[in-house]
């Protein structure tokens, strides 16, 4: 078997060229028609179907030409003149002698000058005719020019039989220049008209797909945006959690150590609950860093040993109160918030006052959705020396923002009894309603 001819690879990469170039051209004109208004376009159509009418009687679309050819039409045979019709004969009056009388008569009118002569009656199968019989004198006046005008008529057709013969037999063909008009232009019209008609069909469909393309565009860009805040996000928790929890781990483990001496029943109780906030925070960190959620009730196992952790630290001056109704347990609740509110709640508001105060966990549902608030009898807000620069709150927003955009909200407001309110809002949502 031949094998199978193959196409050079400059031709390909020519078609490839010829082929990019079309379509960018494409592209460009279709942008073109999509940026003018529908007015302009209408316009730009009349004046383009107007032209392409003009320009085919216009060079080079239209020119003259002239051009000699032979008249071959066959020349007619050479014609003898007719002779001579003889003489008319000299009309004579007519004769009444030996006439005989007609059965039937008929009185012939009076005569005179420019009157008739008489009267002829014929019969045949026509019918009977009578006719005047006109004046002997002036039919003898008139016969002799009736004979002149038949002689010259006779001589005028021979003369012109005789020339036609002469010129066809000399001449056989003729030589006749005619002009005509060539235009090839005509096609310039229907191919400006299906121009329009092509470029209203690329105007209308363009523009949708520019569109989608603009909002695929931007919903990519916004996805991007979205995701490059929840990594940044992401990332401040984790170096505000870097920068947190060896801080209170030191101070948890020195504790520990002096409850050795002192007290190790104590001491014996802190590192039971330092073991169990390790426990069940560490989890927690790996869900916040990887922007998952988790149920209420795994927010609560953190912060149940972290306070404990804080009254052994604090003693009595560190009062706190859990309220959360175990049919919410089970609620959706983003990971680190949580423990975030508390932190703040203690180290700027309860450490800070002498006396310190109490700290009330709280969750409710009010209109549909989770409610989760961290008091504190504190200081307030701002007011004490060792206030934050509000990172991890301004943190907590952006999550929930990310997270479940306008549905979730952080409030800050002073509480009642004196110091702080912080309450989180969320879409409330059963995980383990989901589950099952």
């Amino acid at each position: 078997m031949n094998p199978a001819p193959t196409i050079p690879p400059i031709w390909t990469e020519r078609w490839q060229r010829l082929s990019a170039a079309f379509l960018r051209g494409f592209h460009r004109y279709a942008t073109w028609l999509v940026g003018i208004s529908w007015k302009r376009f209408a316009l730009l159509s009349i004046a383009l179907l107007i032209i392409a009418n003009i320009v085919p009687s216009l060079p080079p679309f239209s020119w003259r030409v002239t051009e000699t050819i032979e008249d071959s039409t066959p020349r007619p045979p050479q014609v003898k003149p007719p002779p001579a019709p003889p003489a008319p004969p000299e009309v004579k009056p007519p004769s009444t002698e030996g006439r005989r009388e007609p059965v039937i008569k008929i009185e012939r009118p009076a005569s005179g000058a420019g009157k008739p002569d008489g009267l002829d009656i014929s019969i045949d199968e026509r019918g009977i005719r009578i006719t005047p019989r006109p004046n002997g004198a002036a039919s003898a006046a008139s016969a002799p020019e009736a004979a002149a005008d038949v002689q010259r008529r006779a001589e005028r057709d021979a003369h012109d039989a005789v020339v036609t013969a002469e010129d066809a037999t000399r001449n056989p063909g003729r030589r006749i220049q005619r002009t005509r008009q060539v235009r090839w232009g005509d096609f310039l019209t229907d191919l400006a008209l299906l121009w329009v008609l092509a470029s209203a069909i690329i105007k209308a469909t363009y523009k949708g797909r520019m569109q989608a393309e603009v909002k695929a565009a931007q919903a990519t860009e916004t996805a991007e945006a979205e995701s490059l805040r929840r990594q940044v996000v992401e990332a401040r928790m984790a170096a505000m959690q870097a920068q947190v929890e060896p801080h209170f781990l030191f101070n948890t483990l020195a504790s520990i150590d002096h409850l050795i001496e002192t007290d190790p029943q104590r001491a014996s109780q802190m590192q039971k609950n330092l073991i169990a906030l390790l426990r069940a925070s560490m989890p927690t960190m790996r869900e916040a860093n990887d922007g998952g959620v988790r149920d209420l009730a795994r927010e609560l196992q953190v912060i149940r040993p972290y306070l404990e952790i804080l009254k052994v630290r604090m003693e009595e001056r560190l009062s706190t109160q859990i309220e959360v109704p175990d049919g919410l347990l089970s609620a959706e609740f983003p990971p680190m918030m949580l423990q975030t509110l508390v932190e703040n709640a203690i180290q700027h508001g309860l450490e800070p006052k002498p006396e310190g105060g109490q700290l009330t966990v709280r969750a409710e549902i009010v209109h549909g959705k989770l409610q989760v608030s961290v008091a504190d009898s504190g200081l307030g807000f701002g007011r004490a020396a060792t206030g934050g620069t509000g990172v991890g709150l301004a943190n907590i927003r952006e999550r929930l923002q990310l997270l479940y955009g306008p549905k979730a909200a952080l409030t800050v407001a002073e509480n009642p009894g004196g110091g702080t309110i912080v309450t989180i809002t969320v879409p409330y949502r059963s995980l383990g309603a989901d589950a099952a």
